[in-house]
């Protein structure tokens, strides 16, 4: 059977899947899941580090607001983003440009948080081009990450962990042994966050981007993985039911001991190939 055919049925997949009605869901998945875990580590006295992506965008608003109703204390948070763009001299673009993940993450998390909820600038982190190796070491120190929260690119990209070029040759363990460092983004990347986030001018979008290593996130203790875009309905068929290979970065992910995917159920059903 073509893998493009395969039902998603929760109790007959590889990994374990959650569905979803809505983007809606979704996002308030991921911040209730946040605030749990955060609720329960400071309940045993233990840190909560997390490696976390910015897209999707609407959790972080929601867990600002949970934070709102339920003051929960964030004094033990350490929150490691996954990637910035860089500009063509390999520095990161400026905060205030419209695609600057830090600047999102600074107007949507950290400054509408109530100061009693003890959240600091530096419990913030992202990787920096000009000392990628600082990022490792930092989430090292603290053990880790608890979770990692991430997405799927169209060419099976964890974070801006590319797949291989054609022609380019690396194995499923060099892969995940991959550190945080810059890369060059792909032409399906570029062409996929165009759609999503400039309506098709990819010529605006960045060519590079330091981006958390492989090895970072396979070391998490769990990973979770949301879908919620329409043409993620081929791509979380490849990571559940096609070759575990590094040219498809997300399906090694089936080698981790505890990973589950959480996905609307627009993803879930199955692709419609039709002229439109």
């Amino acid at each position: 059977m073509d893998i493009y055919e395969r039902e998603i049925l929760p109790d007959q997949t590889p990994i374990p899947v959650q569905i979803v009605e809505t983007d809606t869901d979704l996002y308030y998945h991921i911040a209730l899941s946040l605030y749990f875990e955060i609720e329960k580590n400071n309940a045993a006295g233990r840190n909560s580090v997390f490696i976390l992506p910015v897209g999707p965008v609407y959790q972080y608003r929601r867990f600002v607001w949970l934070c709102r109703q339920r003051p929960l204390d964030l004094s033990g948070l350490h929150c490691f983003f996954m990637d910035e763009y860089l500009d063509e001299g390999g520095k990161r673009i400026p905060s205030d440009h419209p695609l600057s993940f830090r600047g999102f993450i600074r107007r949507e998390l950290v400054e509408p948080m109530p100061r009693e909820m003890n959240l600091k600038a530096e419990q913030v982190l992202f990787p920096d081009p000009d000392d990628p190796a600082d990022y490792d070491r930092r989430l090292a120190q603290l053990g880790g990450a608890g979770i990692c929260v991430a997405g799927v690119g169209i060419n099976g990209h964890l974070a801006f962990n590319e797949a291989p070029e054609p022609g380019e040759q690396i194995s499923n363990e060099d892969f995940k042994a991959l550190p945080t460092r810059m890369i060059r983004l792909t032409r399906e990347t570029i062409t996929i966050n165009s759609n999503t986030a400039l309506r098709g001018a990819f010529e605006s979008i960045p060519t590079r981007a330091v981006t958390v290593g492989f090895k970072q996130i396979f070391a998490s203790k769990r990973i979770v993985v949301y879908l919620n875009r329409p043409w993620q309905s081929a791509v979380v068929r490849k990571l559940l039911f096609g070759e575990i290979t590094a040219r498809f970065p997300a399906s090694l992910l089936r080698d981790h001991s505890d990973v589950c995917l959480v996905m609307t159920r627009e993803v879930a059903g199955k692709p419609e190939f039709q002229l439109s």
